[in-house]
């Protein structure tokens, strides 16, 4: 049977599915009325481990299917709610909205949200059922490779998302139980955490088993000599080495950030080396238009992506986060009027800056950091050929309806111009969900020298910040640390280039969940999560004159506790060894 292409997985999800319950659930004989075997032949009765293994698509099916186990953060309530919602980035405009519970003081076992255990552990267990059984598996070889080299790439992916969904589990729950093998329904299934460090040091192994097998360098098609192994088209979306380094430079930056430094013994110099490994390898760059970033047209996967989920053709994103005015759209993510000040004026000033003259509080969006209109669709700002109305009164505006916005204030980034929705012949935009990018490696990189050597690494650090910030389409000027008037001027000091690098972490990535897990790793919940948030409020008076006043949204609570998840009240239930995490 030749390859299956990653792409049409969904194609041939009744050819293995089979298949992929005895090997995944199981590996016990199951009845079927037909199964299909390694020669394309078709038997009644029943199909044993032995077969998926030996055959290729059934045995490739069983690695393709953990990819379906990572986490998309385009909704993670299945209703549009995204992660920004449960930071000072947006709020969720849906009535009694799932994701309140990260903010009102509520979160805890008996009130969870975005609960990936039981997803990441069967994904887990998928992976590591390939791994065992690869080596009797009987793998056709594709792309010129010999078995050897394939399987070596297959086992790469493997190790990839093992590491992935170890960290994404990590990332949450701070340390969890490793699962490196598959586990049998007969053992003892009551298992302890393992330490932070042993979580850390098993995800470190596992991206550089993947760094050393046969996986692609980087995703494009050609083959050169540094990316002899490319993939198709139609298997974009699998992991390749720099994704492995990506994810390593993550999770280093995590473990030298002061939530986890004193558990993990990882330096901050350690952080900057894994960045720097990725950016040394020059390979990866900024794309030059920061929308494509996200909605990838004719260009998928474009040298920005270091790592994303498989691409579908779709609508939902704009249907759930559109302006209401736009086909029934439900406008979910609103941001904060705290995001929008995060957004400088084109002169390199924050808008709390006393002197800054550029900012206008009568005409507050002129003047801005492109990124704010790249990312935020505010009141007059122009999508789908039409201006925006969140003035009261007006079509997207505060109380317009059940769904309108609660802030003023509605996403961008991510949305399609030429998707369509709610009408008789609806078109589709292909978009994966970007888990890295070459912008946040950079960042990484930033932030992790600064820690590491300060002053004495001032101008490395604020190169790599600059490049960000010089991206065509944006071109903010350069930060600097000497500048007569003024313009991007950071005080030389390493708190103050720490407070811009965080700045610019928050302007760059928001919306794509970093804000959550940085606030956090920072230890500044307290500082940022534990207070109001608020929006704008834009009146236009029967002169035309137009009004804009800040007003609060919501309280916001946050405690020493939620750093950390909650394992939900049920996974304690079933293991009681796990010990619920600190304050729960």
């Amino acid at each position: 049977m030749n390859y299956t292409p990653f792409i049409s997985f969904k194609k041939y999800r009744s050819l293995f599915s089979k298949a992929l319950m005895i090997a995944v659930l199981a590996m016990s004989f199951f009845a079927c009325k037909k199964d299909y075997l390694q020669d394309g032949s078709i038997t009644d009765g029943s199909i044993t481990g032995d077969q998926v293994w030996g055959n290729d698509a059934y045995a490739r099916g069983v690695l393709n299917s953990a990819y379906f186990n990572i986490p998309e953060g385009f909704s993670i309530d299945g209703g549009g709610g995204m992660l920004a919602s449960g930071t000072d980035e947006a709020v969720n405009s849906g009535v009694n909205a799932n994701l309140s519970i990260f903010n009102n003081g509520t979160w805890g076992p008996l009130r969870t949200v975005d609960d990936e255990y039981s997803n990441l552990y069967e994904g887990l267990r998928k992976v590591n059922l390939f791994l065992e059984n690869l080596p009797k598996s009987e793998i056709i070889p594709t792309d010129g490779l010999s078995v050897q080299d394939d399987k070596s790439r297959l086992e790469g992916q493997a190790y990839f998302l093992r590491a992935l969904f170890h960290f994404e589990l990590m990332k949450r729950y701070g340390a969890i139980t490793l699962a490196t093998r598959v586990f049998s329904r007969e053992e003892n299934l009551n298992l302890p955490k393992n330490t932070y460090k042993e979580c850390l040091d098993q995800i470190i192994a596992d991206c550089d088993k993947a760094i050393a097998t046969k996986l692609p360098l980087f995703t494009r098609e050609t083959a050169t000599t540094a990316n002899p192994y490319p993939w198709r088209t139609g298997d974009y979306g699998r992991a390749t080495k720099t994704a492995a380094m990506g994810l390593k430079s993550r999770l280093l930056l995590y473990a030298a950030s002061p939530l986890f430094a004193t558990q993990s013994g990882v330096t901050w110099q350690q952080a900057a080396d894994a960045a720097k490994v990725i950016i040394d390898l020059n390979l990866h760059s900024l794309r030059t238009n920061y929308t494509n970033v996200f909605n990838f047209g004719a260009d998928p996967y474009n040298n920005e992506v270091l790592f994303a989920t498989r691409a579908q053709n779709r609508n939902d994103i704009e249907q759930q986060q559109a302006p209401i005015s736009y086909d029934g759209a439900t406008g979910r993510t609103n941001p904060t009027q705290e995001m929008i000040d995060a957004f400088e004026t084109t002169n390199g000033k924050l808008v709390s800056d006393p002197t800054n003259t550029l900012y206008n509080a009568n005409n507050p969006y002129v003047n801005r950091d492109p990124r704010l209109a790249l990312t935020v669709n505010y009141n007059g700002r122009v999508f789908k050929s039409k201006a925006v109305q969140t003035y009261v009164g007006g079509a997207d505006g505060l109380n317009r309806n059940i769904n309108a916005t609660k802030t003023g204030y509605y996403m961008r980034k991510f949305l399609s111009e030429s998707a369509t929705w709610n009408q008789q012949s609806n078109t589709l935009a292909r978009r994966p969900w970007v888990v890295m990018r070459y912008a946040e490696i950079l960042l990484n990189y930033a932030e992790a020298l600064n820690e590491a050597q300060g002053i004495a690494a001032m101008t490395e650090v604020l190169k790599h910040v600059n490049l960000v910030r010089a991206r065509t389409g944006v071109a903010m000027p350069a930060l600097q640390t000497t500048n007569p008037t003024g313009n991007g001027y950071v005080a030389p000091t390493k708190e103050a280039i720490r407070e811009r690098i965080q700045n610019e972490r928050r302007v760059e990535l928001c919306f794509e969940g970093h804000r959550f897990y940085d606030v956090r790793r920072w230890k500044l919940g307290e500082t940022f999560l534990n207070k109001p948030v608020t929006g704008m409020r834009i009146t236009i008076d029967g002169a035309g004159v137009t009004t804009y006043t800040r007003f609060e949204v919501e309280k916001r609570y946050f405690q020493e506790k939620n750093y950390l998840y909650p394992f939900s009240q049920n996974t304690i239930n079933r293991q009681p060894a796990l010990i619920q995490n600190t304050g729960y």
